[in-house]
């Protein structure tokens, strides 16, 4: 089995660095309540795939910060002897401890949150550093001083955003260059049912930004679970905060029927089209799993990255 046969990469804007079309995050499923042998098996399973870019955050949980320390704990275990062939990002931005300094996008938050992040993983360096949301109380120009100093200090390779609008991010990738800087990535919420970011898209395409997203199965919607009903134990029925009953309408179930006869005609499952569909637009996308078996669905989608000019018709007759 040769891992990098398994997946395809694609170089991460004006860059060297090349990222596979699938990277796993670790923002559910891997914190302080999760299994450790089943996420021992999902992180090991999805680098065998080829998988070697790992998504994670300060507050990744839950508790904050427990998912970096399960990632540490699964490196030193598993994969400490392949730390050159992985791709290691983590985040900060959003509120991680108590008081004026555990959020934003100050120099004193940014720097010590990748300190503390750095800790729990047992890293030198993480290969990316994201600024996780924009700050408005902020001046772009200190956090833009942080990601410089952080490049300079060695604690990461690459820095990024993630959340960043066209514009914010046209003046974060100026202030950058100005420092001698390049702005690797802009991470951002993308499916084919949530397409707010296409902006985003066009003008980092434009500045040289690659593009990741985050939630490209929105949520789950779109592997067909909610096709017929919602699930007891899916994340609509009340199991999470980020997905609420209310949202899976009607309307909702209609479109995801309708996406599941083309996929079904391309031989693929709704997930795996959804996944190649998202892949069209950006650099690589983020997948969740609570186990092993939809890591492995999930790369399925290599096999069918193509569209013909009839699906893509279809499908945007059905989107829109």
């Amino acid at each position: 089995m040769n891992r990098y046969e398994r997946m395809n990469y694609r170089y991460c804007g004006k860059s060297g660095l090349q990222l596979p079309l699938l990277s796993l995050g670790l923002w559910h499923n891997f914190g302080t309540e999760a299994d450790h042998e089943t996420c021992t098996e999902m992180i090991t399973g999805a680098f065998d795939h080829g998988i070697t870019a790992f998504d994670l955050a300060n507050n990744y949980g839950p508790v904050p910060g427990s998912a970096e320390e399960r990632f540490g704990r699964i490196l030193k275990e598993q994969l400490g002897g392949h730390r050159d062939e992985l791709i290691i990002s983590t985040k900060a931005g959003y509120d991680m401890w108590d008081g004026p300094y555990g959020r934003g996008g100050s120099k004193k938050y940014l720097i010590s949150s990748l300190d503390q992040s750095l800790k729990r993983m047992g890293l030198e360096y993480v290969d990316i550093f994201y600024h996780h949301v924009p700050d408005p109380n902020t001046p772009m120009e200190e956090t833009a001083d942080a990601l410089k100093l952080i490049v300079q200090q060695g604690k990461a390779l690459y820095v990024g955003i993630s959340n960043y609008n066209p514009q914010q991010m046209q003046k974060m990738e100026q202030l950058l260059n100005e420092r001698g800087v390049h702005c690797l990535l802009n991470q951002i919420r993308y499916s084919m049912t949530d397409r707010r970011n296409d902006p985003v898209i066009d003008r980092a395409e434009e500045l040289g930004i690659g593009t990741i997203a985050f939630c490209p199965l929105a949520q789950g919607i779109l592997t067909g679970k909610y096709i017929n009903g919602i699930p007891k134990d899916s994340r609509a029925s009340g199991a999470s905060v980020f997905l609420k009953r209310e949202q899976i309408t009607e309307e909702v179930a209609e479109i995801t029927r309708k996406l599941a006869v083309i996929a079904q005609n391309r031989g693929q499952t709704l997930a795996q089209m959804a996944l190649a569909w998202a892949l069209g637009r950006t650099t690589s996308v983020i997948i969740g799993a609570s186990r092993y078996a939809q890591i492995e669905e999930n790369c399925g989608c290599l096999g069918g990255l193509e569209f013909s000019e009839q699906e893509t018709a279809q499908i945007e007759e059905i989107l829109k």
